[in-house]
């Protein structure tokens, strides 16, 4: 039985990062890593591939095409689902992902045969073993048309497998996180109990920290071949126990590696002999989430740390040699002078890289219940959810003005205050050249949104 995986392309009106960070479908990669032993399984990222899904299938003519989905990818993955039907109609189609964890409903269509609410090894093997000989049965994490989309109930998670990175060989040299190419991702910990009120990942992943299966992450790490690793962790420095467990492992592998990571200030904070230890093992950049210049909305936000925390750990890489790739959200009551006091915070702070966000209350939060009145799009406008758009309605300035505000903010930051130079020495001018013309798209995108509005 042949099974084509398939990652979709991107939306090209989406305002992402994916100009910035683009990296290897983990998901599929895992997918792939399970069903290997008893199918001929290929992937197919359409956002390298140049042919068309319709021609891929005919020349692979697989029996299953599974896809995998983010929120913004909704109508693309129902119409490719529609695509593959239309080439032929007894071609079965599953579709999984975050969205489909998140909103199974949004692919309840004729197209979509089979909605997978989470992933693991057993409804995986349950699932194809079952479709191999003909057979739709009730499987937990999974609704299927032929069933009514009917659910057992039972709650679960997605399981972090191992990924098999061969099945994805053609493509890895395009994979990349900034400046770093070709680079992989990978997670050494789920979960987060930092429980910020307008993250997804902890509700995804739940907020109990646990560390994955140690012999499936040496195994993991033996995988990769690229020079640097990002983790997709929500916070690596979540406890003392996890970092002083990976610094171990990684003596143990003697990995010599460029490692990035997401970071909370507090862990910087408290931990900073062990962030320095990593550093020297190889650590080169962090991610990590600033957010605003003001404590108010910090608070109200649910983070454990103060605008004067930020500056602390800002100190604290500078003087570790470890690059900052900043994030910031920006809120919908900021006025014309919210903005300046914005930049200039961000002038404090000095991240090498910085990148803006509107605040997005995601539908199913409950920041999404205290924003509704105020929203302008609606739930099932999914290609508007890339945390690139204003979702909120502004209260104190226009919303053409507001996205002015927002484009000369993120110029502002792109010529004065990123490290442009620094940027160059260490990436090489291709790289950063590439990193530029991303920034030019959304500054366009943002100029469209500014005229339209």
């Amino acid at each position: 039985m042949r099974i084509l995986l398939v990652r979709p392309p991107r939306i090209k009106q989406a305002i992402t990062l994916s100009d910035f960070m683009f990296s290897e479908p983990i998901g599929l990669e895992m997918v792939y890593g399970v069903l290997k032993e008893d199918y001929d399984v290929e992937i197919f990222d359409m956002m390298i591939e140049t042919v068309s899904l319709s021609k891929k299938i005919e020349d692979y003519n697989p029996r299953i095409v599974g896809l995998t989905s983010l929120c913004i990818d909704v109508n693309k993955v129902v119409g490719l689902c529609a695509e593959t039907k239309k080439v032929n109609p007894d071609i079965i189609t599953v579709v999984g992902g975050t969205q489909t964890y998140l909103n199974p409903e949004a692919f309840f269509h004729e197209s979509v045969d089979h909605v997978f609410e989470y992933t693991c090894t057993e409804n995986l093997r349950k699932f194809y073993s079952s479709i191999s000989i003909g057979n739709v049965e009730l499987i937990d994490g999974i609704r299927s048309k032929a069933l009514g989309y009917e659910s057992t109930g039972k709650k679960g998670r997605n399981e972090y497998l191992l990924p098999d990175r061969s099945s994805t060989e053609k493509y890895r040299s395009n994979y990349s996180y900034f400046g770093y190419r070709p680079a992989a991702i990978m997670e050494f910990g789920t979960g987060c109990e930092k429980v910020c009120d307008f993250c997804l990942r902890w509700r995804i992943e739940g907020v109990k920290e646990k560390l994955i299966d140690p012999e499936l992450t040496k195994k993991d790490l033996a995988s990769i071949k690229e020079p640097t690793i990002m983790f997709m962790d929500n916070d690596f420095f979540g406890s003392e126990e996890k970092i002083r467990t990976f610094i171990n492992l990684i003596k143990e592998l003697n990995l010599k590696k460029n490692y990035i990571m997401y970071g909370s200030v507090k862990g910087i904070i408290e931990f900073k002999e062990l962030v320095g230890e990593l550093a020297g093992l190889g650590l080169k950049a962090l991610l990590v989430g600033y957010e605003t210049h003001n404590d108010n909305e910090l608070v109200r936000y649910h983070k454990q740390s103060t605008t004067t925390d930020n500056h602390e750990a800002a100190k604290i890489l500078r003087d570790l040699g470890i690059d900052v790739w900043a994030s910031f959200m920006a809120h919908p009551d900021w006025s014309k002078n919210d903005f300046i006091l914005f930049r200039s915070y961000i002038k404090g702070l000095k991240p090498q890289i910085t990148s803006i966000s509107p605040l997005t209350p995601f539908p199913n939060l409950p920041m999404y219940e205290q924003y509704k009145n105020r929203l302008i799009y609606k739930s099932d406008d999914y290609e508007k959810w890339s945390f690139g758009q204003v979702m909120i309605k502004p209260s104190q300035v226009s919303l053409r003005t507001y996205y002015y505000e927002l484009l000369k903010t993120n110029l502002y930051v792109n010529i004065f205050i990123n490290k442009n130079t620094e940027m160059i020495k260490k990436f090489g001018i291709r790289n950063i050249f590439r990193i530029f013309i991303g920034s030019i798209k959304a500054a366009k995108k943002y100029v469209a949104l500014m005229i339209e509005n």
